[in-house]
């Protein structure tokens, strides 16, 4: 289970694993079982990979939520006993800044990404990797646990792949030109209402369990294209002061990933005190 972050590639891992002839995926990303919609039954959730074949060695899925639900794992223990688990981790400043992005995409309108860090927690809550994380070494070990890094699938899809295909035990998978780009850009919602509309409609179907269709629909070009459009000149840009403060919210996070798992990544993102002179003189 690819169990999160959200906005640190999990659309794009999901179109690869689908395309892997050894891993079974169902077509819906987030099926939301052991969060949302718990009270459907482990038979519900099984049923999601009746069509999975003897050849698909691997059988997984990737609901970006999960890290972030306090009882998922022991959910996940009870249902399936031992599993294995990815996270991708992104700097959170840059994960929160997408999630904003997201949200204008769809025609919200939460203010400044200042503002929407006060009035929407979830901006920095999906940053505390490190609380999520230890819920699921508590509950399965640490050795459960395949920890990437956002920044590795950016420089280099190709390598980022093959190491997680090594730890899943499967054959290599040599990626075409379309897999190895970026799967979603930033966009803007052609129209706000048609967009809110839209996100609507998709709750409503996954409430009725439609979450294959769902994902059929998302994944579809045509529907992007006529929802959205990209975001090019306009792009909002996140200001030094903007990025410091959430480092500031999640300095203890971060650094407890780096004395347990030894990933350096404070000082891989740059988490210093010469970025606070930066703010400062920016605000000045």
């Amino acid at each position: 289970m690819y169990v999160g972050p959200d906005k640190a590639g999990s659309s794009w891992l999901h179109e690869v694993l689908l395309t892997h002839p050894q891993v079974f995926m169902p077509v819906a990303k987030d099926l939301y079982f052991f969060d949302r919609y718990y009270d459907r039954g482990l038979d519900w959730y099984l049923s999601q990979f009746e069509s999975a074949q003897p050849s698909e060695v691997v059988v997984g899925e990737v609901c970006q939520d999960y890290l972030f639900c306090a009882e998922a794992p022991k959910r996940i223990a009870e249902s399936l006993g031992s599993s294995r688990f990815m996270v991708t981790l992104r700097d959170p400043a840059d994960r929160a800044f997408s999630s904003y992005l997201y949200m204008l995409k769809q025609g919200e309108r939460p203010g400044t990404f200042l503002e929407a860090l006060d009035s929407r927690p979830e901006l920095i809550d999906h940053g505390r990797y490190a609380s999520g994380i230890k819920r699921f070494t508590d509950q399965f070990g640490q050795e459960s646990i395949y920890i990437a890094v956002f920044d590795d699938l950016a420089a280099d899809p190709q390598a980022f792949i093959d190491r997680l295909l090594e730890w899943l035990g499967v054959e290599p998978l040599v990626l075409g030109d379309e897999l190895s780009a970026t799967r979603l850009p930033a966009g803007a919602a052609r129209s706000a209402l048609v967009a809110r509309l839209a996100r609507r409609a998709a709750d409503v179907v996954r409430e009725r369990d439609g979450a294959n269709l769902v994902g059929r629909v998302k994944r579809s070009p045509t529907v992007q294209r006529v929802l959205y459009r990209t975001l090019t000149d306009d792009k909002p840009v996140m200001s030094a002061t903007e990025r410091l403060a959430v480092h500031r919210a999640l300095a203890s996070e971060i650094d407890s990933l780096d004395r347990d798992f030894g990933l350096s990544l404070a000082e891989r993102w740059g988490w210093t005190a010469a970025e606070e002179v930066t703010a400062d003189r920016q605000e000045t």
